[in-house]
């Protein structure tokens, strides 16, 4: 089958002849007509071009007219009318929502326009086929037309609209799928998709090749880290296409649309990402949530005014990122030998972080031996004397040592001195020992510290002084195998004398450890500090172990300062020296908070990692249809293993300040792991509080969690048409890819492609306009030669 002038068809070739009688007779007639022609033409006294070319087109005319004697007939199939089922299927997302180069309208507009009930190739297709008419975003709808078209979906689900299409007409009689879309899909997975059951699939590509005027942010993320300049950075990729040489501004905004922060870069390279950061230091803790937007300089007040714009969409120009500060507060356990000035200047630094609350226990008096002499009325400590008898059964005895208790402790809290169970342990975050020997903890408790580090992931951080270490005899103990130091194979060495602190390479990259913003400015403030003069002398590091800070004695001598290393879930650090306070000392003004800072970043880095009995991640399944948000919940008992039966029940708090409550189930065969599904249906940031209770009903904890809906996102993640897609679908499904101003043409076409219900038709050949319009050309064209070379 061929068809010439352009995609019409014009003249098809005969496969049928009817009156085979006439085959000899009208042999004869075209071989006389040929000679005469022949013959008329060579006593003609013309130019041989001229000759040859009028013989030729009126040889051509007469066989044509000759060969109709035998009557040429055409047998073909063609469709039953309404029998067979033709699918209209339109993107309605909001991906159409943009405008392409040398276009006055979007997509959406044009898209429309050709899908109005009266243009020509809807009338056609109704004619031969049983149309029907669906419309998809982030999910398929049947329309009766496409008057209400428009295109504001949140999501492109192609591939999920043709699986519908597919399982619904499977059995059904159906001619093709006219899939009109840019070929953007938030549905595309790098899964092979099985054409086999899909039917013939012809996309529509709607929208140009031709890069589009646009500045893009395509990622935004945020990180918390324990470096307390910059506890919170926003960083946001951003490409710019169509603006040489023009800045491009970049603000961040709270989440009540008030402008943080702004960036003007310059000298942006055209296509090509770039990416700005932000740091900044939210004011209150919980779920908070910041936009990063971007538009050229010669534009401001575009997000106000949309006229300014000459982008082909502004959807793409800003995105929203969730910081989570609802993990504390984190408690901490300070454990001491003796009142110090340690304790003294940690506490104060820790006033002024809301996330971290310090629980102090302060020996203030030592055991007494049981073989000592004591009042007859009273096993009471004689530092209890003056106490009033009613309360001495309350104090502790000769043979317990007196601990001052400190910080907001709840009522009972630490009343029987150090935890003595996992219960009472397990709670607290981290672990701070500080001039305290081995005997203090009984061999329980001392596995109890291992168990906190090991099992339950918490930080240990023993601090260097008199009784500490090798000199508190925590060799061979279960505290002495957690520390990241060995405490045997100690040599003597002479005294250290006065020595100064240094960091190590290892140090520099730790941005706990530091202070300063560059690293000769962090040199200046350790060559300020005064000298220190109490250390604690150990063994070699552990493997694995790192030493961040060094000590230099005045002969040069370097030993370690602060060594740190994983333990099982956990973290454990060793810091050797016992008279840092000297540094606030030395530096007591106001305006110089080195030494606080020190310390609240050493403690953010010990209590960074600790699990929490409730875990909460929140994150969207990308392959699921409309992409909901899974809420994914862990709970421990109070041992930290994995706790079955628990209550799940999470409050959601949509952008639109609606309140929603769901229920999370157990996750099949995953011990202490639950999980609920929430499909965002309105665009914009979501809270939600996941309340998990204890089989008896008790409260566990309520974890706060939050995500951001924004399917512009992906929806404008290229703005050029997705073309390799759709030639892929095309090509793997038996169709075609057709460009959108070709849809009658290809229309016409398709009553002789193969169709499931069709029914033969014999058509005569000359009764095919284009036959007689080829043999009057024929005719005419050797008449006006003559006539132009006055030929008679």
């Amino acid at each position: 089958m061929s068809y010439w002038f352009h995609d019409q068809w014009i003249f098809q070739w005969p496969n049928v002849w009817a009156a085979q009688e006439w085959v000899i007779p009208a042999t004869a007639i075209g071989a006389g007509l040929f000679v005469i022609i022949l013959w008329a033409y060579r006593s003609i006294h013309a130019p041989l071009f001229v000759k040859l070319a009028c013989a030729t087109a009126k040889t051509l005319a007469v066989l044509l007219l000759a060969s109709l004697l035998v009557e040429p007939m055409r047998s073909e199939t063609k469709p039953v009318p309404g029998a067979n089922l033709f699918v209209v299927l339109a993107d309605c997302s909001q991906s159409l929502q943009v405008i392409d180069p040398d276009q006055s309208v979007t997509r959406a507009e044009q898209l429309k326009k050709r899908l109005d009930r009266s243009e020509s190739w809807q009338v056609r297709l109704g004619q031969e086929f049983d149309v029907r008419r669906y419309e998809f975003d982030d999910q398929l709808s049947p329309v009766t037309d496409f008057q209400n078209f428009s295109a504001d979906g949140r999501a492109s689900a192609l591939l999920s609209a043709l699986e519908s299409i597919a399982d619904r007409f499977s059995n059904r009689p159906i001619a093709g799928v006219l899939l009109l879309t840019d070929g953007n899909a938030t549905d595309t997975t790098e899964d092979t998709v099985d054409w086999s059951k899909y039917p013939p699939v012809f996309p529509v590509q709607i929208g140009s090749d031709e890069p589009a005027v646009d500045i893009q942010v395509h990622r935004v993320a945020a990180s918390q880290t324990n470096f307390e300049a910059s506890p919170v950075t926003v960083t946001a990729d951003i490409s710019v296409t169509g603006f040489p040489s023009e800045p491009i501004v970049v603000e961040l905004l709270d989440e009540h649309g008030e402008i943080l922060e702004t960036q003007t870069v310059t000298k942006v390279r055209e296509g090509q990402l770039f990416a700005t950061r932000f740091q900044i230091k939210p004011g209150q803790r919980g779920v908070l949530f910041y936009q990063i937007r971007a538009y050229a300089e010669s534009q401001q007040g575009v997000f106000e005014d949309a006229s300014k714009s000459s982008e082909a969409t502004l959807l793409n120009n800003s995105r929203t990122v969730m910081v989570n500060r609802g993990h504390g507060p984190y408690k901490v356990l300070y454990v001491s030998g003796r009142p110090n000035w340690e304790f003294k200047f940690l506490n104060r630094s820790l006033s002024e972080d809301d996330e971290v609350e310090l629980h102090g226990l302060i020996r203030i008096a030592k055991k007494e031996p049981r073989f000592q002499f004591r009042e007859k009325d009273s096993n009471a400590n004689r530092i209890f004397t003056n106490t009033d008898d009613q309360a001495k059964e309350q104090v502790e005895q000769y043979d317990e040592p007196v601990l001052l208790r400190v910080g907001k402790l709840e009522q009972g809290e630490l009343s029987g001195g150090f935890p003595k169970s996992a219960d009472e342990l397990f709670p607290y975050h981290a672990i701070i020992l500080d001039d305290l020997e081995a005997d203090f903890f009984s061999q329980q408790q001392k596995s109890l510290i291992q168990e906190f580090v090991s099992l339950r992931g918490g930080g240990l951080l023993m601090l260097g002084g008199g009784e500490s270490f090798v000199e508190g005899d925590y060799l061979r103990s279960p505290i002495g195998d957690v520390l990241p130091i060995y405490l045997n194979s100690v040599s003597p060495r002479p005294g250290a004398g006065e020595f100064s602190l240094a960091l190590t390479r290892e140090g520099l990259l730790e941005p706990w450890i530091r202070v300063r913003t560059t690293q000769q400015q962090e040199q200046q403030r350790l060559d300020s500090m005064p000298q220190l003069r109490i250390l604690n002398e150990v063994g070699a590091l552990k493997p694995g172990a790192s030493e961040l800070l060094s000590i230099v004695s005045n002969r040069g001598e370097s030993r370690p300062g602060l060594v740190t290393q994983r333990f099982g879930k956990g973290r454990t650090a060793a810091f050797l020296i016992g008279d840092l306070w000297r540094w606030k000392l030395h530096h007591s003004s106001r305006d110089n908070d080195d030494f606080e800072r020190t310390w609240r970043q050493t403690i953010r880095w010990l209590i960074a990692d600790v699990p929490q009995r409730v875990r909460v991640e929140a994150f969207s399944i990308k392959e699921a249809p409309n992409q909901p948000v899974k809420v994914a919940i862990q709970v421990s008992d109070e041992s930290y293993q994995p706790l079955d039966n628990a209550e799940v029940n999470i409050e959601v708090t949509t952008p639109s300040e609606e309140h929603l409550s769901l229920k999370a189930e157990p996750k099949d065969a995953v011990s202490g792991q639950y999980s609920s599904n929430y499909v965002s249906r309105t665009v914009g940031p979501y809270r939600a509080t996941v309340i998990t209770n204890n089989p008896d009903g008790s409260e566990i904890e309520r974890v706060e969690t939050g995500w951001v809906a924004d399917p512009a996102a992906e929806e404008f993640a290229n703005l050029q048409p997705n073309v390799k897609l759709l030639q892929s679908i095309a090509q793997a499904s038996g169709g075609e890819l057709i460009p959108l101003d070709r849809l009658e043409a290809f229309v016409s076409t398709l009553s002789d492609r193969e169709i499931p219900i069709a029914e033969p038709t014999v058509r005569s050949v000359w009764h095919t306009w284009g036959v007689f319009l080829l043999a009057i050309s024929l005719l005419s064209i050797e008449w006006g030669l003559r006539r132009w070379k006055g030929l008679a």
